[in-house]
């Protein structure tokens, strides 16, 4: 994976040469998601590119991209991990096969237990073990982009089971132990709103999120000091007005939101 990004600048020009339109915004949540390796939540509805974002962002980072595609239903085992049991039953005819010729020469039980140990637990072994896209992404030998698409159509459940695997980058497999990430990936999750995520993963994955609350919060004060402007001028001009006609005019009755279209109806009468 590439670990320098000098500017935007190469985000927004590696994302043209691919036939992605990347805004500053966008270019941005990747900068930040590569530097900081923290996941991005990309929101909206089917068919405005959030799948390609992350194909984008694959090839931008000249990173191996693993995918899961969310499905309601999809549970822990299916994403993570599965054994292949029909090896396993293959292995359990060989072995009977062989273990007559394996304790013939053994005098005792305690010998035969000891000859059977020997023989490992084969059964939950990589051999056996067949890895889905979050164990390989774990277990992946150079970082990758891991692409979880569609979040919103998994249960709440899974969702639990992805916020507790994102906080470390480790999983605890019961026959084999714990499982940490060779190299943490680059998460890049995709919703289509079909339902309302937990707070646990809406708020902070999408590093955009403040720069949008910046914006908005920015926008209210300056749309609440050019309303507060208003009314003090209209407030200062029906005070001129009852100069004028000599008729002082009492403030008091007026509303927070008084504004010049206001002042007609307090005018005094010629």
């Amino acid at each position: 994976m590439k670990t320098r990004i000098d500017s935007l600048d190469d985000v927004v020009a590696s994302f043209a040469g691919q036939g992605y339109i990347c805004d500053q915004r966008t270019a941005l949540a990747v900068y930040l998601a590569a530097q900081l390796h923290k996941p991005v939540l990309v929101e909206g509805p089917p068919g405005v590119g959030k799948t390609e974002l992350a194909k984008a962002a694959s090839a931008f980072l000249e990173a191996p991209l693993i995918r899961l595609q969310c499905y309601e239903g999809l549970d822990e085992s299916r994403a993570l991990y599965e054994w292949k049991y029909g090896k396993q039953l293959l292995y359990t005819q060989l072995l009977r096969d062989k273990l007559s010729g394996m304790l013939a020469d053994t005098d005792s039980l305690e010998q035969s237990m000891e000859r059977l140990g020997d023989l490992g637990d084969a059964f939950y072994s990589d051999t056996f073990l067949e890895p889905r896209p979050l164990l390989r992404a774990l277990r992946a030998d150079e970082p990758v982009v891991l692409l979880i698409d569609e979040i919103d159509k998994a249960d709440q459940e899974f969702e639990a089971f992805l916020l507790e695997l994102l906080s470390d980058f480790q999983i605890s497999i019961p026959e084999m132990g714990t499982v940490k990430a060779r190299h943490q990936p680059l998460v890049f999750l995709t919703s289509n709103d079909q339902r309302e995520l937990s707070d646990a993963l809406k708020p902070s994955p999408h590093p955009t999120n403040a720069i949008a609350k910046a914006e908005r919060a920015e926008a209210a004060a300056k749309q609440l000091e050019e309303a507060q402007k208003e009314r003090e001028s209209a407030l200062q001009l029906i005070q001129a007005c009852g100069r004028y006609a000599n008729k002082p005019i009492p403030l008091d009755g007026f509303a927070p939101g008084v504004s010049l279209r206001d002042v007609g109806a307090a005018l005094p009468a010629t």
